[in-house]
């Protein structure tokens, strides 16, 4: 029943010109597009947007060793964790290189106000160990807190 009333409804309609600006025809008397252009226009296509390039991404820190899987620290990037490694630097004076970075060179751990004259000893023990490289934002964000909780 339904499809009956839809053909009577389509019936009663009246075709109308189209009044779009934009027409298309297959009269002989429009005018033609060569093989050669349409070639042409399609291979600049490509090759404006066809050719991907490379991307440019960084596939691997060359620091990463130096975050805790080597014997020597990155003061600047590396997890307060990395410090558990060397006896008296985890947590105390751990917390306090993480606070108040970034150094320039690992002498700048020294000038940390806050550490005792016992703890400058213990940073200046493992001072071999520890390397300032430039401080890098994916690295610093889990300086404090890794979401690592065993």
């Amino acid at each position: 029943m339904a499809f009956v009333g839809a053909s009577v409804m389509g019936a009663q309609t009246r075709r109308s010109q189209s009044t779009c600006g934009v027409r298309m025809s297959m009269n002989a008397d429009d005018a033609q597009v060569s093989r050669r252009q349409m070639l042409s226009v399609a291979a600049a296509a490509v090759a404006a947007f066809g050719v991907a390039r490379g991307a440019n991404a960084e596939m691997e820190y060359e620091g990463v060793m130096y975050l805790g899987g080597s014997d020597k620290i990155d003061v600047n990037n590396a997890n307060i964790r990395a410090y558990t490694k060397y006896p008296g630097m985890y947590p105390n004076i751990a917390r306090e290189i993480v606070k108040n970075g970034p150094f320039e060179s690992v002498d700048d751990v020294l000038k940390i106000e806050t550490l005792t004259a016992t703890q400058k000893s213990v940073v200046e023990k493992y001072k071999n160990n520890l390397i300032a490289l430039p401080s890098r934002p994916e690295y610093v964000i889990d300086k404090l807190n890794n979401g690592l909780y065993r």
